[in-house]
């Protein structure tokens, strides 16, 4: 892709709901706002998503009383703000689709 055609995407996803997901299992939601040449990317309004503790695991599995084998446990969340995701971390981003 040229460097025209780049700006030109990346001008298309300013304001769109972006997921991040990073080397340490997290996940970022957030407005992309920009990005630059290190890949580093800056979302507003954006939440943390992180999986389950194994202590939490075990405890669902504990008060699941029907099968072991379907555990559903949601992931913990808390509410960030504007931040800069580093671009070294970062393994996948994905639109969301509104």
């Amino acid at each position: 892709m040229d460097n025209t055609k780049a700006v030109g995407y990346l001008e298309a996803l300013l304001n769109k709901k972006l997921r991040i997901y990073t080397d340490d299992t997290r996940m970022f939601l957030g407005d992309f706002k920009c990005t630059d040449n290190e890949c580093n990317v800056i979302l507003s309004q954006s939440y943390e998503y992180r999986p389950p503790t194994p202590s939490a695991l075990k405890a669902a599995a504990q008060a699941n009383t029907t099968s072991i084998a379907s555990v559903k446990v949601d992931m913990t969340s808390r509410f960030l703000g504007l931040i800069v995701v580093p671009g070294q971390h970062i393994i996948k981003i994905e639109v969301e689709d509104p």
